[in-house]
C-alpha cells in the first residue's frame, strides 16, 4: 500500500462569537491557508470532504452551504456529519482508494445555537431525551463512575484543566489561555456534580483543514509531510446504561489497531507528543488509560508525576487541547493539524523538542461512544 501523508494544515483562531464571519467565511479561510501551506492551488485537489452538522448550522443539508467555499465545484465531494478525525479518516481512505489529493474541511459555530438543546438531541428520543440529559450532565455521569471505580478526586481532574489552559498560553489560536490554579477550578461554578465551569471546554467558533496526499504528490509539496503511519476507529453501545463508563473498550481497540499499523509496541516510549480530545477535564486521564499509556485508574497518576507536562516524557495537549478551544466537529481535525505541526517541527512556542511521532485523537457521541486514533510521523 502506498504511503500517504498530510501535506497541508490550517486553522482559524478560535473565539467565543465570531459575529463578523459566517461558516462560509471560515471554511474559505482555512481552505486558502491549507493550500498555501502545501504549496498547492485548488486545481491540485481532486477530492473534497466537508464536515458539518445540520443542528449546529441551523439548516438542512448544511454541507451545501460550505462546499463552494472549500473549492468543491466540479470535484468529487463527500460529506461527513461527525468529528473532524472521522472526516479525515474518510479522506485518507479516498486517497488510498485512488485519488491523488483530498482536502478535508471542518467548521463549527457553536455560539449561534443552544448547546443544551443541540446535545440533548444526540440521545434516544423515546427513553432519554425528555429527561433533559445533554453533554454536560452525561459527562457528569461518566466522571462520577470513573471517580468511584478508581477512588479519584475532583482535584485530580482540576490539575488537567490547569495544565492545558497554561499550555494554551503558548498557542495564539487558543480561545481560553488561562493562568489558573487547582483552587480556581474547584471554586468555579458547579454545573453538574462533579463537573465545574473550569472542567468544561468553551463553546468556540472556528474551522480547520488538512490536505492528504499520496506519496508521489507529497514529495512535491512545499512543506514537510506528516506521514500517516496508522489510523483506526471503533464504536461501542449507544445507550449509556449499556456501557461501563469508567473505561473505554472502543478506544482501546482503536488505539491498538492504530499502533499495530504503525508498528508501535510501547506507546509511552514511542509516542513523543499526544493531542487528545479533552472536552472535559476527566477525559484526559481516562483516554490515556484507554490508549494504553498506563493501567486502568492510573491516568491521574501520570498527571501528578508530571509525565504529561510540556517537559515530561509524554507531553499531552501542548496546544491547550479542547479544554482551551472547542469548535464542535472542528476540534478533532485541529488535533490532527497540531500533531502534524509537531512532527514537522513547526508548532512555534508549543513545539515539543524532538517530536517525530505524534498521536491525534477524536471522539463522537456521548461520553466518547466512538473514538478515532491517528499516528503521524516525520518518518515513513
Amino acid at each position: 500500500m502506498e504511503n500517504i501523508a498530510i501535506v497541508g494544515v490550517a486553522q482559524t483562531p478560535y473565539r467565543g462569537r465570531m459575529r463578523d464571519k459566517t461558516c462560509y467565511d471560515l471554511v474559505y479561510e482555512v481552505t486558502r491557508d491549507a493550500l498555501e501551506d502545501a504549496g498547492m492551488t485548488i486545481e491540485d485537489i481532486d477530492n473534497v470532504i466537508t464536515v458539518s452538522n445540520d443542528f449546529l448550522d441551523g439548516r438542512t443539508i448544511s454541507s451545501m452551504a460550505v462546499g463552494e467555499a472549500a473549492g468543491a465545484h466540479d470535484k468529487n465531494v463527500s460529506t461527513v456529519e461527525g468529528d473532524g478525525t472521522f472526516g479525515a479518516f474518510y479522506g485518507a481512505m479516498r486517497v488510498l482508494g485512488g485519488f491523488d489529493t483530498t482536502l478535508v474541511v471542518a467548521h463549527g459555530k457553536g455560539s449561534e445555537g443552544d448547546m443544551k438543546v443541540i446535545t440533548n438531541a444526540m440521545f434516544d428520543p423515546v427513553y432519554q431525551r425528555h429527561l433533559g440529559i445533554e453533554a454536560v450532565s452525561a459527562a457528569a455521569l461518566q466522571a462520577n463512575a470513573y471517580m468511584e471505580r478508581f477512588d479519584l478526586s475532583e482535584e485530580d481532574f482540576a490539575r488537567v484543566s490547569v495544565k492545558n489552559h497554561q499550555n494554551a498560553r503558548n498557542n495564539p489560536l487558543a480561545h481560553l489561555p488561562l493562568d489558573i490554579t487547582v483552587q480556581d477550578v474547584m471554586a468555579s461554578e458547579k454545573l453538574a456534580d462533579p463537573i465545574k465551569r473550569l472542567d468544561c471546554s468553551p463553546i468556540s467558533d472556528g474551522a480547520a483543514a488538512v490536505i492528504i496526499a499520496r506519496e508521489g504528490v507529497a514529495a512535491k509539496a512545499k512543506t514537510l509531510p506528516a506521514w500517516i503511519r496508522g489510523v483506526a476507529h471503533c464504536s461501542e453501545a449507544f445507550f449509556l446504561g449499556d456501557r461501563d463508563l469508567a473505561q473505554s473498550p472502543a478506544l482501546k481497540k482503536a488505539a491498538q489497531k492504530a499502533y499495530d499499523m504503525a508498528g508501535i509496541s510501547d506507546p509511552l516510549k514511542e509516542i513523543h507528543v499526544l493531542e487528545l480530545y479533552d472536552a472535559f477535564s476527566y477525559m484526559e486521564p481516562l483516554w490515556l488509560e484507554g490508549m494504553g499509556f498506563c493501567g486502568a485508574g492510573e491516568g491521574a497518576r501520570l498527571q501528578r508525576e508530571g509525565v504529561t507536562a510540556m517537559g515530561g516524557p509524554l507531553p499531552v495537549n501542548p496546544s491547550g487541547g479542547v479544554l482551551s478551544a472547542h469548535a464542535l466537529l472542528t476540534a478533532g481535525l485541529a488535533r490532527i493539524a497540531e500533531a502534524s505541526l509537531q512532527v514537522r517541527g513547526q508548532a512555534g512556542d508549543r513545539q515539543v523538542a524532538g517530536a517525530r511521532t505524534a498521536l491525534a485523537h477524536g471522539i463522537n457521541g456521548p461520553c466518547g461512544q466512538s473514538h478515532c486514533v491517528w499516528i503521524v510521523s516525520s518518518d515513513k
